[in-house]
C-alpha cells in the first residue's frame, strides 16, 4: 500500500469516526468520510473548509442501509475500509422488542458486511493490497448486564473479522478490529437511554431497577474517558501496515478483559 492511504470511514458524522477522519486527513491521508444524513454532509463539509482540509477530506452521504449510497461509495478507489457506523440498544434481553434487536444487527452487522464484501471483491479482482477494519468495542469481548443486544452485535463482528482475517490473508488483504473502551462521545450516553422509550409498567423489568443497574455500571470515574485519546489511537492503527489484529484501548481495559476471560471458566449458575 502507498505511504499516504485512501481511507473510507463510515459513521463519520460525529464522535470517534469524525475525529479519526479529521486526524487522518491532517496526517496527509486522503479520507472519504461517509455520513448518514444530508445535514451531516453540510455540517462536516463546513468544518473541513474551516480546517483547511478540503484537499484531503471528502464528505459523502453513506447510509450503510441505503443500497444506492453503498453503490455510489464503491466508485472510490480505496486502500482501507473502516466500518465505524453503528447504533446501540440497551435494556433487558429478555424483553427487548425483537424488531429493535433485528435493527441493531442490520445496522451493526449485516449492512457493514455487505459493504465489506463488495469492496473485498474489488480488492481481490484488482489484486490490491488493502485493509478492512471493524470498529468493535470492549463490549465485543464481554457482556455487561442490560447491554446484551448491543454487545451481541459486536461479538458477531469479532467472529466475522477473525474468520475474514484468515480467509483474506492469501490475497494480501489485512483485517483488524479496534475495540474502544467507554469513551463518552455522545454515542454511549444516548445508547443508555434507548430502552426507556419502550419500557413501561407492563414489563417485569422495572424502570427504576434498570436505571440503577446502568448507573452502577457507567457512573464510575474510570469510565469517563477522553475521546481524543481514542481518536489518536485510531489515527495510529488505521493506516499502519503492521500491528495487532485486535486493538483494545486504553490498556487498562485490555487487562480487565483478559482477567474476565480467565475468570469466565469459573462461572457458575
Amino acid at each position: 500500500m502507498p505511504k499516504n492511504k485512501t481511507i473510507l470511514i463510515t459513521g463519520a458524522g460525529s464522535g470517534l469516526g469524525e475525529g479519526a477522519a479529521i486526524g487522518l486527513a491532517r496526517q496527509g491521508h486522503k479520507v472519504i468520510a461517509g455520513v448518514q444524513i444530508d445535514p451531516q454532509v453540510t455540517t462536516l463539509r463546513d468544518k473541513v473548509k474551516e480546517l483547511g482540509l478540503e484537499n484531503n477530506l471528502h464528505v459523502i452521504r453513506l447510509d450503510v442501509l441505503d443500497p444506492f449510497d453503498v453503490n455510489s461509495a464503491l466508485r472510490w478507489d480505496i486502500d482501507i475500509l473502516v466500518n465505524n457506523a453503528g447504533i446501540g440498544e440497551t435494556g433487558p434481553v429478555s424483553e427487548t422488542p425483537i424488531e429493535l434487536v433485528k435493527k441493531n444487527f442490520e445496522t451493526n452487522v449485516f449492512a457493514p458486511l455487505v459493504l465489506s464484501q463488495k469492496f473485498i471483491a474489488k480488492f481481490v479482482k484488482e489484486k490490491k493490497k488493502a485493509k478492512v477494519i471493524w470498529l468493535s468495542s470492549m463490549g465485543g469481548l464481554f457482556t455487561p448486564t442490560h447491554f446484551g443486544v448491543y454487545c451481541s452485535t459486536k461479538h458477531a463482528l469479532e467472529a466475522l473479522a477473525e474468520s475474514m482475517k484468515e480467509e483474506l490473508a492469501p490475497f494480501g488483504i489485512q483485517v483488524q478490529t479496534i475495540n474502544p473502551g467507554a469513551f463518552f462521545t455522545g454515542f454511549n450516553e444516548r445508547m443508555l437511554e434507548t430502552s426507556f422509550r419502550w419500557l413501561n409498567e407492563t414489563n417485569f423489568t422495572k424502570t427504576a431497577d434498570l436505571q440503577a443497574s446502568i448507573d452502577a455500571q457507567v457512573n464510575v470515574p474510570d469510565w469517563k474517558l477522553n475521546p481524543q485519546d481514542m481518536i489518536d489511537e485510531m489515527v495510529r492503527v488505521i493506516p499502519a501496515e503492521t500491528g495487532k489484529f485486535r486493538n483494545v484501548f486504553p490498556p487498562f481495559v485490555e487487562d480487565m478483559l483478559k482477567d474476565l476471560h480467565a475468570k469466565a471458566w469459573l462461572n457458575t449458575i
